[in-house]
């Protein structure tokens, strides 16, 4: 259950981090220089931890 648990927190993260830096690149929220990185390489950082996630769910599975 904690595993289910991690994996769809993982997901939900990243979809989040994603929505908040195309939001920010389509305009509808502004902010300064530093904290646009943050936000990139945060969703960046998200997207991996996610893949990392998904690799082990599938390891698991077969």
């Amino acid at each position: 259950m904690l595993g289910n648990l991690r994996f769809y927190t993982q997901i939900v993260s990243t979809i989040l981090a994603i929505i908040f830096v195309f939001m920010n690149f389509l305009g509808h929220w502004t902010a300064d220089r530093f904290v646009q990185i943050v936000f990139f390489f945060g969703m960046v950082f998200a997207i991996f931890s996610a893949g990392i996630e998904t690799e082990k769910k599938l390891k698991n599975r077969s």
